[in-house]
């Protein structure tokens, strides 16, 4: 009799396969209860087992000392950045270092993708100290909420002005720019009047990862540390069913090109860009992103040391030394 637990994801369209049962396995039933947002805590959640949970909270928690969730280096949500950063369509700037001394919005400044935003920053000689900035609501249907965390400092990291919708602040030019995750409505339409700043962001992106041979995690799986007690196979066998759902996904998609008109160009981009490894889990496949992630953590203030990924998934780490 497999186990049954309950994931709480967003509805990532490359869960498709697990969700179907076309990816199972005999030891787990994995039910996935898709959400809008990642839910709070998943140490008190009494609802699942498992769950998506930002990179940067997971890494502050362990830095903590807590030890009521087992994280997996399973990365449900990876992205490049470069693509996050949008302007005006009239504005003049268009490189990264452009936004020095810059009025730049945010949707949250601890968030893991706002962290990888700011790094590129970094690497083009942007730091935290070389622009002001601003943490608010993407659009007025998103609701106002404390977006700075406790990391606001006065006249460096603030509120956005008046709790101002930031993409109103932008179109009116009081921000230069805006790190956004998810495009606001009407982005895609061809008169929104805001484009990427990097016009060509997949050129930035590729040689991003030339240098670097990762692609950004945001977000990971973790479990239950009470599951886990119980069922100490369970982190890796739900991780292998991520993977595989992937890969399913990812064969169906090139299968059924159609579901957009050039959906395809963006598969043999992914298929001869990037090496068919660039998604895997586990430890040793994402140490050096884990590793710079944690420095980027650390030189941007967000935690005061920092941890190996060891120290950051132990329990990986003493699953592969048994193993091995």
């Amino acid at each position: 009799m497999p186990v049954s637990i309950r994931i709480a994801t967003r509805d990532w369209d490359y869960l498709t396969p697990l969700i179907l049962g076309d990816v199972s396995s005999p030891r787990v039933a994995v039910e996935v209860e898709r959400v809008a947002t990642l839910i709070p805590d998943l140490a008190t959640d009494s609802n699942c087992d498992a769950a998506e949970v930002s990179f940067s909270r997971y890494v502050s928690t362990m830095a903590a000392g807590a030890d009521s969730i087992v994280g997996v280096p399973c990365f449900i949500m990876r992205g490049f950045r470069h693509r996050c950063i949008i302007t005006a369509e009239a504005s003049p700037l268009e490189r990264l270092s452009d936004l020095a001394g810059k009025r730049i919005g945010l949707t949250g400044w601890r968030d893991s993708g706002n962290t990888w935003t700011r790094a590129a920053l970094r690497r083009a000689g942007v730091g935290v100290e070389d622009a002001y900035w601003f943490a608010g609501r993407l659009t007025s249907e998103h609701p106002i909420s404390d977006r700075l965390d406790g990391f606001g400092r006065r006249g460096r990291i603030e509120v956005a002005p008046g709790e101002r919708p930031m993409m109103e602040l932008l179109a009116e030019g009081q921000l230069d720019a805006v790190f956004t995750p998810f495009m606001p409505g009407g982005f895609f339409g061809p008169a929104s009047g805001f484009r990427q700043l990097l016009r060509d962001f997949r050129a930035a992106e590729r040689a991003y990862f030339e240098d670097v041979g990762y692609v950004p995690g945001m977000h990971l799986v973790a479990v239950k540390a009470s599951v886990v007690e119980h069922h100490p196979w369970l982190p890796q066998e739900l991780a292998r069913l991520i993977d595989e759902s992937q890969r399913v996904w990812t064969a169906k998609r090139r299968k059924y090109a159609e579901t957009s008109p050039w959906i395809i160009e963006e598969l043999l981009h992914a298929g001869r860009d990037l090496p068919p490894t660039w998604n895997d889990s586990g430890l040793a496949a994402n140490r050096r992103m884990i590793d710079d992630f944690v420095v980027e953590l650390h030189i941007q203030g967000i935690v005061a040391e920092r941890m190996s990924a060891e120290a950051l998934f132990p329990f990986e780490a003493k699953s592969r030394a048994t193993a091995a």
